[in-house]
C-alpha cells in the first residue's frame, strides 16, 4: 500500500515511482502527487482506468479495462437527422464544404487537416496530433489503437515505446512486414494527458478522421488493438472478450466491406503476458482474412 505520512501526504518508493512511470503517468503528475494529498486524489480520478490504488513494490499493479463505450451510432444521434449520426453527417458535408466538421476528401488536405484540428480539448495539451503512419495505398494490414502515448506525442509516429516493440515482434512473427504491408493509427489523434482512457466526446470528434482513412487507405484487412477502438469500430457496446475470436465487418464509406478483428493491445500484454497465446490466435485469425471483392 502506499503509506501517508502524518500530514496525510502520500510517499511513494523508488519502485512505486518507477511502476507509475512506466505506465505512462507524467512526470509532472508524479511530482505534484508526492507534494500534494488533493493533487494525488485528482491525479487519481484522471489516470484511475489505468492504475491501480494499491501499487505494490513487488508486482505489477492490474491493468484495469476502460470504461464500456456505448455503440458510436447510439451516441452521436443528431436531431434534425433521424436515423443518422454526427460522423456520417460530418461525412456526407465533406462533399458540400458545408458545416464545421466537413473532411477532407484527399490525403493530403486530411493530414493537414488533422495537423490543425481542435475538434476537442485534446488540442491544448498535445505537441503535435499523430496522423499515422505507414503504407498509404492499399496496405494489407490497418493497424488501429487507441490512442497516442507520450512518445508518440513526441515524435509524431503510432506505435512507439515498448509496446511499439511489442507490436511490430507480434507481426513479424505473423509473417507480416511492418515496413512494407502496415499502416498504423490511432483512434484518437492527439494524446490524453497522463494517457487517461480517451473521453466520449474525444472519441466522436476523431472518429470521422478515422474513417476517413479508412476510405482512402482501402486496406485488406483492420486489426483493431483494445476495449474502445474494438467498440467504436464495431459499433457495439459488447465485452471485449465477446468482440475477440470473430471476424466482423467494417463496411467504409466507399461501401467496400473490411473483415476486422479485434485484439489485446500490446500495452495491455506486456502486464499480462499470459494473454499472448490468444493474441496470437487472433492474429492467425486476422491473416486469414482478405477484403471482399
Amino acid at each position: 500500500m502506499i503509506e501517508e505520512s502524518s500530514s496525510a501526504e502520500p510517499r511513494l518508493s523508488s519502485m512505486q515511482m518507477a511502476w507509475l512511470q512506466e505506465m505512462g503517468i507524467d512526470r509532472q503528475l508524479l511530482a505534484r502527487f508526492r507534494r500534494s494529498a488533493e493533487i494525488t486524489a485528482a491525479a487519481r480520478s484522471t489516470a484511475g482506468e489505468r492504475v491501480s490504488h494499491d501499487v505494490s513494490p513487488m508486482a505489477a499493479p492490474p491493468l484495469v479495462d476502460p470504461p464500456t463505450l456505448v455503440p458510436t451510432r447510439t451516441l452521436l444521434k443528431v436531431p434534425g437527422h433521424p436515423g443518422r449520426d454526427a460522423s456520417s453527417i460530418a461525412v456526407a458535408e465533406a462533399g458540400t464544404g458545408a458545416g464545421p466538421r466537413a473532411v477532407a476528401h484527399d490525403w493530403a488536405a486530411l493530414q493537414i487537416q488533422v495537423a490543425n484540428c481542435e475538434a476537442c480539448s485534446l488540442c491544448t495539451n498535445r505537441r503535435q496530433a499523430v496522423f499515422g503512419a505507414g503504407v498509404a495505398d492499399s496496405p494489407a494490414w490497418m493497424v488501429i489503437g487507441e490512442a497516442p502515448g507520450e512518445q508518440d506525442d513526441r515524435d509524431g509516429r503510432p506505435f512507439q515505446g515498448r509496446a511499439g516493440i511489442l507490436l511490430g515482434a507480434m507481426l513479424a512473427a505473423a509473417g507480416v512486414d511492418a515496413e512494407a504491408q502496415v499502416f498504423y493509427a490511432n483512434l484518437v489523434k492527439c494524446r490524453p494527458l497522463g494517457n487517461r482512457t480517451p473521453r466520449l466526446d474525444e472519441v466522436n470528434a476523431c472518429l470521422p478522421y478515422l474513417q476517413r482513412q479508412i476510405a482512402l487507405l482501402k486496406p485488406q484487412r483492420i486489426l483493431v488493438l483494445g476495449k474502445l477502438a474494438a467498440q467504436a469500430l464495431v459499433g457495439k457496446d459488447d465485452d471485449f472478450e465477446s468482440l475477440r475470436g470473430t471476424v466482423h465487418v467494417f463496411r467504409s464509406e466507399t461501401g467496400v466491406d473490411i473483415p476486422l478483428v479485434a485484439t489485446y493491445h500490446p500495452a495491455f500484454l506486456l502486464s499480462r503476458p499470459q494473454h499472448k497465446a490468444h493474441a496470437w490466435r487472433d492474429l492467425s485469425l486476422a491473416r486469414s482474412c482478405l477484403v471482399s471483392q
